[in-house]
């Protein structure tokens, strides 16, 4: 494991970003230089060398960009099935929204006795949506 890292088994964990403005603008240099949609070689300190998936690569710019930004950054865990509170947490809405939104069918959900249970997947699809519909036509 990395030093400083917790558990995998971490639900989240939170990183303040530099204080250092050198190291702000190394990180906007680095996510510059990553590329999109493939996978990246590393090397270590003469241990081996590592290919980056593509996944991975995403979360390191996103987090990199945030950092370099001045935000602080959370990694957070998922199961790949939610309780419709853990869902509306994730899009950041009431837990009734959420059932409001299930129960007319805008998200799917299964119900295998008395409580919904979410597809991860499912939440993130609607959340592209709605991210997508909210994006302004671009200017001509």
């Amino acid at each position: 494991m990395l030093p400083g890292v917790r558990s995998p088994a971490a639900a989240e964990h939170t990183v303040d970003p530099p204080a250092d403005p050198a190291v702000s603008e190394q990180l906007r240099e680095l996510v510059a230089a990553l590329p999109a949609g493939t996978s990246w070689t590393v090397s270590g300190d003469g241990s081996g060398r590592w290919e980056l998936p593509a996944e991975l690569l995403e979360v390191l710019g996103l987090a990199a960009a945030a950092l370099a930004e001045g935000r602080p950054v959370t990694l957070s865990c998922h199961e790949q099935v939610l309780s419709t509170q853990e869902a509306a947490d994730l899009l950041g809405v009431s837990r009734p929204t959420l059932v409001r939104l299930l129960d007319a069918g805008v998200i799917p959900f299964d119900q295998p006795r008395r409580h919904r249970r979410v597809q991860l997947a499912d939440l993130l699809a609607y959340q592209a949506r709605c991210h997508h519909a909210e994006r302004p036509a671009p200017r001509r």
